[in-house]
């Protein structure tokens, strides 16, 4: 058993090698590196992979803080460390704050890191919305925190089930907070995801096909994906939460005729998903990490990139089963167990594959692959407890108990976070150039596996005798107490292993011992370049015929190139800017299906929908729409005038549609103006509170794309677009298209009232 860094590697190219292609650096990446302040007007991606790393870990001594602090009010029955609402307010904020602040932004940070670097591009697709996505980190940070200052935190949970989080339940501005914190998150998310597909898509160095992309890239890909799709459903059920507390709508609650558990709907289409963003990415690392110190290829690479697609689709059909116990009825019930049933296939896929390159390798036993090998059996328990779920009775059981506690935590901690800090001892060497003292990363390991376990399997056992989650307090029962100070006390020991990895980063940062370019004898594509990269990432690329060119360029003799080539190998890269485009479309095209399908919910079979649409002025919306639609005309005839060169007809055209999309606007302006001037007001009734949020939403929708085409038409002054712009009128054409058809269908269900209609 080894634990050390490995051989250090020399750059032999050895005789008959081809020598390295030239690349040009992406201009944006070549800024003034010197200072303290150069960091928060950085465009490298490195570097904000760094600053998201350092965020999310500074956020996660908050939240690890929070749950010290919950666990020594539940070490003991009765205790009263804290009072019931500051419980309410630790519980809600950190759960927040590990979900949304810690897990989700150190995966991006790592993907921002690497992904560039493992696909041979000097930088990602866009790189000022990358630095514009991570300032969204610490803007939602402390919007969600603002609410201490405030007078009181959120407390209505992470989760924040209606009716709980509505105005009569919750007065105090923290659930505000929250809306409004989560809301600049999950914006900043989707900017990231969106840069992420079109960095893959776009970004990749000739010879660098899908077939051979690092299956951390594979899963990073896919999270992106899954992270475009499912943050609108929790946009849109946070826009109506918002509508709620605001402006006295009652989307959810059930009092004045909204449901709560629309908002469970909503909430669990964004959560079931979220999952697998946050569990993804950290299996990409896993898939990296264990063949590396197994010193063998991954085992049955297809079926590892094949799986992950296959739990990106099954992940948005599964979400019902967190609401079991809320009484869908016994169909939708055995629907959603059954697809609970069969996601669990492609995870436990993974698990063969990663076991299989295992068996037979050459196994290091450093820091990152104890780590690796620990989350293997922490991932596989958490799965196992997580498929008794999909079995109702268990769950009916089970529901609302320490078990779900202890189940989410083995999914998410011995998951996700065991295979981060796996990560953090792999690539430390490649981000720094230095390497992690492996004897405190051992300290480490072993406390914080014994910690973890201490915390939460007795969780399980908790369960199973009755004691309820959520509680600020519980009854001398039998057992309770015992399990209740092991959990707490094993808590207190993650904490101290948690400073010990600081202390081992701080320490190896400034004498920690010279990594080398390659001190694993890695496989992928970042270890072909120095440690730390340079600004440009390669001053030089490798040839690319493999999906281990590391591993090439420094066996040749020991190559094991790919024979097939496919047209990848050969072809351009597409545009980024409409891959882009299509992304956010993508993702908005989400948001508003979810808020027709509420005002769907709401309406049907409800008299008082026909009376709402009576307010509104059908014939001239239909005038007016028309007006909308003939803006996707000119704006066709001021991109073909682009095409051809024809600057001057290209900018009429442009103007043309500029008054056009402003004539829609103003009257969008008026009829809300009359409508509220005739006291229809979203607290009237459901129908106009959705027809406020869902008219108020395109509206903004119309409003950006007339800022775009405003920027079009400043940077069409010309007789034509630079040639490194000449994408981006494509790319908002597509947008201002989407938003013109979106209106149709907005005005089919809301002002004709289609779907009752048809039926």
């Amino acid at each position: 058993m080894s634990s050390g860094a490995g051989s250090m590697h020399s750059r032999s190219r050895g005789a008959g090698a081809e020598p390295h292609a030239r690349i040009e650096p992406h201009g944006l990446a070549l800024e003034d590196r010197r200072g303290v302040l150069s960091w928060f007007s950085t465009v490298d991606h490195k570097r904000i992979g760094l600053l998201y790393i350092l965020t999310a870990g500074i956020f996660l001594l908050v939240g690890g803080a929070e749950a010290l602090v919950i666990r020594l009010q539940l070490a003991r029955p009765g205790a009263a460390i804290v009072s019931p609402e500051v419980y309410n307010q630790l519980f809600t904020m950190h759960g927040t704050t590990m979900v949304f602040l810690v897990g989700m932004p150190i995966l991006v940070g790592f993907a921002n890191y690497l992904v560039p670097l493992m696909i041979g591009a000097s930088d990602v697709a866009f790189p000022r919305l990358n630095a514009l996505a991570w300032w969204m980190l610490p803007a939602g940070g402390i919007l969600l925190h603002m609410s201490i200052l405030l007078g009181s935190a959120p407390d209505a949970g992470w989760f924040a089930y209606a009716p709980l989080s509505t105005k009569p339940y919750s007065s105090l501005p923290g659930v505000d907070c929250w809306i409004a914190g989560l809301l600049v998150l999950g914006i900043g998310s989707v900017a990231a995801a969106i840069n992420i597909v079109a960095t893959v898509l776009c970004r990749r160095a000739p010879g660098m096909s899908m077939q051979r992309i690092p299956l951390f890239v594979w899963m990073v890909f896919i999270t992106a994906i899954l992270t475009i799709l499912a943050i609108p459903a929790l946009n849109a059920a946070l826009a109506m939460l918002f509508v709620d507390r605001t402006l006295g709508a009652a989307f959810f609650e059930p009092a004045r005729g909204g449901s709560a558990v629309l908002w469970q709907h909503f909430f669990w289409i964004f959560g079931h998903p979220e999952v697998y963003i946050l569990a993804l990415p950290a299996f990409g690392m896993i898939s990296e990490i264990i063949p590396v110190h197994s010193r063998k290829p991954i085992y049955g690479y297809e079926f590892v990139a094949g799986s992950t697609v296959a739990i990106g689709l099954l992940s948005f059909g599964v979400w019902a089963h967190h609401m079991f116990a809320v009484g869908l009825g016994s169909g939708v019930d055995i629907f959603f167990a059954i697809g609970s049933l069969l996601i669990a296939i492609p995870t436990g896929i993974k698990i063969f594959n990663w076991t299989a390159t295992m068996w037979g390798g050459s196994i290091r036993f450093t820091t990152a692959m104890c780590f690796a090998v620990a989350f293997l059996v922490q991932f596989v328990l958490g799965g196992l407890s997580g498929v008794a779920f999909a079995a109702v009775p268990l769950d009916w059981q089970l529901t609302d108990t320490y078990f779900v506690v202890a189940h989410f935590h083995y999914v998410l901690f011995g998951g996700t976070l065991f295979a981060l800090f796996a990560a953090i001892y792999h690539w430390f060497p490649k981000m720094t150039g230095r390497m992690l003292d492996e004897r405190l990363g051992q300290w480490h390991f072993w406390l914080t596996l014994v910690g973890f376990n201490l915390t939460f399997f007795v969780q399980h056992l908790l369960g199973l005798m009755g004691m309820p989650r959520r509680v600020y307090t519980y009854d001398d029962q039998p057992g309770w107490a015992l399990l209740n100070g092991i959990s707490s006390a094993g808590s207190f020991l993650l904490g101290f292993a948690t400073l010990i990895l600081v202390w081992n980063v701080l320490r190896s940062l400034r004498r920690g011992a010279i990594a080398g370019p390659n001190p694993w004898g890695a496989f992928t594509l970042e270890w072909a370049t120095s440690s730390p990269p340079p600004p440009e990432n390669f001053t030089a690329l490798p040839p690319i015929r493999s999906r281990r060119p590391a591993w090439d360029l420094e066996h040749p003799e020991r190559a094991d190139f790919l024979t097939q080539r496919t047209a990848e190998d050969r072809g351009t890269r597409p545009e980024a800017a409409p891959v882009a485009a299509w992304s956010f479309i993508a993702s908005e095209i989400m948001f508003f299906v979810l808020l027709l399908a509420a005002f769907v919910v709401f309406t049907s079979g409800d008299g008082g929908a026909a009376a709402g649409r009576d307010s509104l002025d059908v014939p001239r919306t239909v005038l007016f729409t028309g007006v909308l639609v003939a803006s996707s005309v000119t704006f066709g005839f001021a991109l073909r005038a682009l095409c051809r060169g024809a600057g001057a007809r290209a900018r009429r055209w442009l103007l043309a549609t500029l008054l056009l999309g402003a004539i829609f606007l103003g009257n969008q302006a008026l009829e809300w103006t009359g409508l509220l001037r005739a006291g229809v007001l979203p607290e009237r009734d459901l129908f106009a509170a959705c027809f406020f949020t869902v008219t108020g939403f395109h509206g903004l929708h119309v409003l950006g794309g007339l800022i775009a085409i405003g920027i079009l038409l400043w940077l069409a002054r010309g007789n034509d677009l630079p040639p490194r712009r000449a994408a981006v009128p494509h790319a908002v054409g597509l947008y201002w298209h989407f938003v013109d058809v979106v209106w149709i269908v907005v005005f089919a269900v809301i002002y004709l009232g289609l779907p009752r209609g048809l039926g």
